[in-house]
């Protein structure tokens, strides 16, 4: 009841004011009528207020939001169902839905008079410019009486989760292993141990026999390699997060940090769309998400909303305690931060691990908020990729990253052109 009084509107709370100014003028004027009008006025929002108090509304809602996976920048839409289940009528019903803010205002609506069984539907629209996942809801209702005299507020529990996955970036078919005899495409048998020539190599263990020792590469890296030879089934492929927040500049949306976001889920959709068994794994050693059938679009959508929530961390050096034998083969694609030397051993054994190692170098500095000297600038990654067999291309801030991955399938294919040529 004191919840009821307390939501007495102005007009409430004039009623009572009229109903005392009635009684006093009626009892000193000696007017009965008046004093009799002055109670009425009284209990008029005095009753309405009890009946709000112990009235019971029994309002339901239902959200619905299509899609429930949207890319960054794109709309989505809400849809509610809100009905009376109870078998009071309400007043006006004044609904607020909270929306986090980077999906824009909150939707405010004023709904009339309800009965029994009434049911209704309402919409909105949201859209976020940075990924992440956020709860719509709960929904906050102002029940107000017939005759306007009370508010009571009241809010739903219920939230429902949205999901804004990073922007995606269309990317052109090429070659991904540096197969010169390949068709052109990205198709992974095309690619990844189609034949007994596409092998790669590992560190020499006790018990290898010395006939699978592959020398050009024990002479490159000064340690026995030994060959391995990729199984044709094995269409698998790897993207590589940096979320080291040290190899990184920018504040927001505006980081490098973002942008390799962007590159990741790019290369992840590609990749998927071209029939590979796709898993993304991070800097700090998680596996963000598992290996990942070929099943299209579902498919991506998994690795998308990892995408979505991924921060980055602050380890100074790579895990790559995700590597296993299980793992091996098939292709790599890092897109990677500030690289230097400490990182190099990682890098090595990254690449020995998997049929094909591909890596985007983000140029971090385009992305810091200071000028910054030529002395305080880091240096590109690229040759130190390329010293430990990596095909490697650089990526600034207005880069086309389309571009960029045609680069990289074509320094592969010229690369392997090249050492057939030698050969002969």
């Amino acid at each position: 009841m004191r919840e009821a009084l307390s939501g007495l509107t102005v007009r409430g709370r004039t009623f009572l004011a009229a109903g005392v100014t009635a009684i006093v003028c009626g009892m000193l004027m000696d007017q009965a009528s008046l004093s009799r009008i002055g109670m009425l006025l009284i209990a008029l929002p005095l009753v309405t207020a009890a009946v709000a108090a112990w009235g019971r509304y029994r309002l339901a809602l239902v959200r619905h939001i299509e899609p429930h996976l949207t890319e960054a920048g794109q709309p989505a839409k809400v849809e509610l169902t809100i009905a009376n289940e109870g078998r009071i009528p309400t007043g006006t019903l004044l609904l607020e839905e909270t929306v986090p803010f980077a999906l824009g205002g909150r939707p405010r609506f004023v709904v009339d008079r309800i009965g029994f069984g009434w049911r209704h539907k309402l919409g909105y629209q949201i859209r976020s410019e940075i990924r992440g996942r956020f709860d719509i809801g709960p929904m906050r209702v102002t029940v107000a009486d017939p005759f306007g005299l009370v508010e009571l507020n009241r809010a739903f529990s219920s939230t429902v989760p949205f999901t804004v996955t990073p922007k995606v970036v269309g990317l052109p078919s090429t070659p991904l292993t540096g197969n010169a005899t390949s068709s052109g495409d990205s198709r992974p048998r095309a690619f990844l141990g189609g034949s007994a020539e596409d092998v790669t190599v590992r560190e020499y263990r006790r018990g290898d026999e010395l006939r699978r020792v592959h020398w050009p590469s024990s002479a490159r890296l000064g340690e026995l390699m030994v060959r391995r030879e990729e199984q044709p089934w094995q269409a698998r492929a790897t993207v590589f997060l940096d979320n080291r927040r040290s190899v990184h500049r920018g504040q927001g949306s505006a980081s490098s940090f973002e942008h390799a976001v962007v590159v990741a889920a790019s290369v992840a959709v590609h990749l998927v769309g071209a029939g590979y068994s796709v898993r993304l794994v991070s800097s700090g050693g998680d596996v963000a998400a598992a290996w990942h059938d070929r099943e299209g679009q579902a498919d991506a959508a998994a690795l998308l909303e990892a995408l979505a929530v991924i921060e980055t961390v602050q380890h100074h050096h790579i895990d790559a305690s995700w590597m296993s034998e299980d793992g091996q083969g098939g292709i790599t694609v890092a897109v990677l931060g500030a690289i230097d030397q400490d990182d190099a051993s990682v890098l090595r054994r990254v690449r020995h691990h998997t049929g094909s190692a591909l890596a985007f170098t983000l140029a971090v500095d385009s992305w810091s908020t200071v000028n910054l000297a030529p002395e305080q600038q880091r240096p590109s990654g690229v040759p130190l990729l390329l010293q430990h067999g990596w095909k490697a291309v650089d990526l600034g801030l207005g880069d086309s990253v389309a571009t960029r991955w045609r680069e990289l399938g074509t320094r592969g294919a010229a690369g392997a052109a090249a050492s057939m040529g030698a050969a002969r």
